[in-house]
């Protein structure tokens, strides 16, 4: 299965926080399921650090080891993507939650999150 993991869901992985779901980490951790991250939850890393939002020792460069010491793949943003987000309903105000959300819709991706308002769409999710 292929799966798409919510920015904090990657910082999660990344403590080894007990907010991680029962369900969200046997996904992670199983060896058969490829695991995605949007460059989009980079950019949103990269602006939360900025605006002292968010502490994350090392920044943008930190989340990105992150990724790669994980194994995650990183995504890029596709024109596919975007287009989806003109036709997106307006459940969720969050633009990179949105670009998540038609990420996971255009590329046929399962999103990993504990965020309730992408359950109102029309997407795979699980926690």
């Amino acid at each position: 299965m292929r799966y798409l993991l919510d920015t904090h869901v990657v910082i999660w992985v990344a403590i080894n926080s007990s907010a991680l779901s029962k369900a969200a980490t046997q996904t992670i951790l199983s060896p058969e399921n490829k695991l995605y991250v949007s460059i989009a939850s980079a950019w949103e890393v990269a602006i939360k650090v900025s605006k002292g939002n968010l502490r994350l020792d090392g920044g943008v460069s930190e989340f990105f080891n992150i990724i790669y010491q994980n194994g995650f793949e990183l995504l890029p943003i596709s024109k596919d993507q975007v287009k989806c987000l003109e036709t997106l309903p307006f459940i969720h105000r969050d633009p990179f939650d949105r670009l998540l959300i038609a990420t996971a819709l255009t590329e046929n991706l399962t999103i990993i999150t504990a965020d309730e308002n992408i359950h109102k769409y029309d997407v795979q999710w699980i926690w």
